[in-house]
C-alpha cells in the first residue's frame, strides 16, 4: 500500500465517528475568525480605493495615485505565498489550532496599527513605506489563515458532508465585506468628507482590536483536528512538509490556485477595482459603490450556503465548473449596468456579478483540501489558494491600467472577469482526477 494509501486510510478512520455536533462546533469557530481576518483584509481593499490613494500616494494624476494605491494592495497579497508557506509548514507539524491563534492575533493587531498610522502630510515618504510594511506583514497573517481554518473545517466534518462544512468559512468572506464596507458607509453618512478623509476612515480599522479579543476567545475553545491528532499518534506526521509538497503535488498546487481564482480575483475585480471606477471614471457617490458591496456581500451568504449544498450534492469540482461558466456569461451585461449610471441597476450589477462567482468559491475549499493528503494539506492548500491570492491582488491594478490604456472604457475590466471564470471552469473539470482517493468523499 502506498503512503498516501495510508494515509487516506488513516483519514477515513479519524473522521469515521465525527458527529454533527461536534462539526457545526468547529464551522461556527472558524466562520467568527475568517470573517474577522477578511474584515481587517477589506477594509485595506476599501481604503485602497478611497484614502489611500489621496492620504499616502499624492499625484495630480488620479490614475497614478490609483495604481500606487492598488500596488500597495497588491503588495500584502504578493506577501501571502510566504506566509502559507511558514504557517502551513507549522500547521502540518504542530498541528492546525495551535497556528490558527497566532495568526488570527498578527492580522487583528496589524489591521489596528493601519488605523493609527500617520499621513504622507504628517510625516512624509515614511508613511507609505509604513503602510508598505503593514500590509506585507498582513498578508503574512492572512497567508496562513484561511488555508488553516479550511483544513481545520473540513478534518472535523463527517467526508460525505465536506463540502456543506467548507463552505461555512466561505462566509466569512461577505460578512467580513459587509463589516468593513458597512464601516465606511456609516463613516460616511456620520462626518463630512473632510473628516472622513482626516480621521472618520480609521475608526473601522481601530475597531479591529476589540473585534480581536472575541475571536481569540473563540478560537482558543476549538478542539484539534481529529486526523492530525492520527498522524500524530501513529507517527506519520510530514517531516518536511514544503518540499514533499513541492516535489509530490506541484500539480495540484496549481490545478487549485486555479480553483480558487475566480472566487478571490474576480471578487476584488467586482468590489475594489469597481469602487475606484464607479467613483473616479464614473462619478458615482462613495456611498453607492459602498452600498453596492454591502448589497452584493449580503446576498453572497446565501449563494454560498447554496454552493456548498450542491457541492454535496454533486460534487464540488461540478460547482466550480458551471459556476465558472456562469460567471463568465454574467459578466458582460453585469459591466454594462454598473456604467449605465442608474444607481438600483448598479447595485444589481455588483450583486449579480457577486453571487455567480460565489459558487465556485464556496466550491474551492473542498476541491483544494482534497487535492492534498491530511500529512501535507495545510501546506499544500496555503500554497494553493495563496498563489491565487497573490495573481488576484494585482487584477485592480491591471484593470486600472487597461482601462485606462483603453479611454476609461469598461470592456477591458469584463474581458478579465470571463478570462478568470473561464480559467477556473477548467480547474473544476480536471480537479477530480488528481484528487486523493477518500470512500465517501464526492469530488
Amino acid at each position: 500500500m502506498s503512503e498516501q494509501n495510508i494515509t487516506a486510510s488513516a483519514e477515513l478512520n479519524a473522521t469515521t465517528e465525527l458527529s454533527i455536533k461536534d462539526a457545526n462546533k468547529v464551522a461556527a469557530g472558524a466562520l467568527i475568525g475568517t470573517a474577522l481576518e477578511w474584515y481587517d483584509f477589506f477594509l485595506f481593499s476599501a481604503a485602497a480605493a478611497l484614502v489611500f490613494n489621496v492620504q499616502y500616494f499624492t499625484s495630480e494624476n488620479a490614475t497614478a495615485a490609483a495604481m500606487a494605491s492598488f500596488a500597495t494592495f497588491g503588495v500584502g497579497l504578493a506577501a501571502r505565498p510566504i506566509g502559507g508557506l511558514i504557517f502551513g509548514r507549522m500547521g502540518d507539524k504542530i498541528g492546525r489550532r495551535k497556528v490558527l491563534l497566532i495568526t488570527i492575533i498578527g492580522i487583528g493587531v496589524v489591521t489596528g496599527l493601519i488605523g493609527l498610522l500617520p499621513t504622507y502630510a504628517a510625516i512624509g515618504f515614511a508613511a507609505p513605506a509604513l503602510l508598505v510594511l503593514l500590509r506585507i506583514l498582513q498578508g503574512l497573517f492572512v497567508g496562513g489563515e484561511w488555508s488553516g481554518a479550511m483544513t481545520l473545517v473540513v478534518e472535523n466534518a463527517p467526508l460525505h458532508l465536506r463540502a456543506r462544512y467548507a463552505a461555512i468559512p466561505q462566509i466569512g468572506s461577505p460578512i467580513g465585506t459587509i463589516l468593513s464596507s458597512g464601516g465606511f458607509f456609516i463613516m460616511t453618512l456620520v462626518f463630512s468628507q473632510e473628516n472622513f478623509n482626516s480621521f472618520g476612515w480609521r475608526i473601522p480599522f481601530l475597531i479591529a482590536l476589540p473585534l480581536l479579543v472575541v475571536a481569540v476567545y473563540l478560537r482558543s475553545r476549538l478542539e484539534e483536528s481529529p486526523v492530525f491528532r492520527q498522524l500524530e499518534e501513529s507517527g506519520e506526521v510530514e517531516k518536511s512538509p514544503i518540499r514533499t509538497t513541492f516535489r509530490d503535488s506541484w500539480k495540484q498546487i496549481i490545478i487549485g490556485m486555479a480553483a480558487a481564482l475566480l472566487g478571490v480575483g474576480g471578487f476584488y475585480l467586482v468590489t475594489a477595482f469597481c469602487v475606484w471606477y464607479g467613483v473616479n471614471v464614473l462619478g458615482y457617490d462613495d456611498s453607492l459603490l459602498l452600498l453596492g458591496s454591502m448589497v452584493a456581500a449580503a446576498v453572497e451568504i446565501g449563494a454560498l450556503i447554496w454552493g456548498g449544498a450542491l457541492g454535496t450534492k454533486y460534487g464540488a469540482s461540478k460547482v466550480i465548473l458551471w459556476g465558472g461558466v456562469a460567471s463568465a456569461i454574467v459578466a458582460v451585461p453585469a459591466f454594462f449596468m454598473f456604467e449605465s449610471g442608474n444607481p438600483v441597476l448598479v447595485v444589481i450589477a455588483m450583486t449579480l456579478a457577486v453571487s455567480t462567482l460565489s459558487l465556485p468559491y464556496a466550491a474551492s475549499g473542498t476541491v483544494l483540501t482534497g487535492l492534498f493528503p491530511a500529512t501535507t494539506r495545510y501546506t499544500g492548500v496555503g500554497m494553493a489558494q495563496n498563489a491565487a491570492g497573490m495573481l488576484s491582488g494585482f487584477i485592480p491594478l491591471l484593470a486600472t491600467s487597461f482601462v485606462a490604456s483603453a479611454g476609461d472604457h469598461w470592456w477591458p475590466a469584463a474581458a478579465m472577469l470571463v478570462f478568470l471564470s473561464l480559467f477556473t471552469a477548467f480547474a473544476g473539470y480536471v480537479a477530480p482526477r488528481m484528487s486523493v482517493d477518500l470512500p465517501g468523499f464526492k469530488h
